[in-house]
């Protein structure tokens, strides 16, 4: 049991460069607090003492503001980072090494007393914001993106990002690992900057025949500013401040 409280505390260390001592972290993380009460709850739950559990992540909630239902299975070395407002249900599981956001709603979908809650594998980080929603599963090392709404199972070491999450897939472990939740690929954006240059490809083409039929050369003004700005928007890297 003190080692599995040891490897809470060192996970606030190792995922929060904000956090300077021991002293600190124990008095000033409530996403730490409210792990720890809920790892008390739980074993009440387990053990069908289910008012007691329920009380206690009650009281968990009034004084974090966190809310994980008792029955919900968390694994070694979770760490919520802020946490206000992080929503976990009673049917979810998550593996080692997992780290929240605040905002965060792991949610479900059914009013039927079942597996109704989100799967998260080891090592996922959940981005700010983002809710995820259903009993899907989320694969081990992924990233879902601040904001974002996942309806669908996420494979492992993939990012989803988007309301809905899409998925973009192409990432090695290391550089998941070094991948900032603020800073995940945008594949709406992919996309758009893909039609971008078809369309360019087919007004190229399209010019040319025009040339070769006699048409007049009368571009619209305004639709190539609206062009250009299309561009700029989706093609150009956004600027690191």
């Amino acid at each position: 049991m003190f080692k599995l409280l040891a490897e809470d505390i060192k996970s606030v260390f190792d995922r929060d460069p904000a956090a300077r001592s021991w002293i600190e972290v124990l008095t000033c993380y409530p996403g730490l607090h409210a792990v720890w009460l809920h790892r008390i709850a739980h074993a009440f739950w387990e053990r069908k003492f289910r008012l007691i559990g329920r009380l206690i992540s009650h009281f968990a909630r009034h004084i974090t503001g966190i809310e994980i239902h008792p029955g919900a299975t968390i694994g070694r070395r979770f760490f919520i980072d802020h946490g206000m407002g992080v929503v976990i249900g009673e049917t979810t599981e998550i593996g080692d090494d997992v780290l929240l956001y605040q905002g965060v709603v792991l949610g479900g979908t059914s009013l039927e007393k079942k597996k109704r809650h989100p799967t998260l594998g080891n090592k996922v980080v959940v981005g700010a914001g983002a809710i995820v929603l259903g009993a899907l599963n989320i694969g081990e090392n992924s990233r879902i993106g601040a904001g974002s709404v996942v309806l669908h199972d996420v494979p492992a070491n993939a990012t989803a990002v988007g309301v809905p999450a899409r998925i973009g897939l192409g990432f090695s472990a290391d550089e998941l690992a070094k991948l900032e939740h603020g800073k995940l690929p945008d594949p709406i954006a992919d996309a758009m900057r893909f039609i971008v240059k078809e369309f360019d490809k087919l007004e190229e083409r399209l010019k040319k025949i025009e040339a070769k039929e006699g048409f007049p050369d009368d571009p619209d003004k305004k639709l190539q500013e609206k062009k250009e700005e299309i561009e700029k928007e989706f093609t150009d890297p956004p600027e690191d401040k």
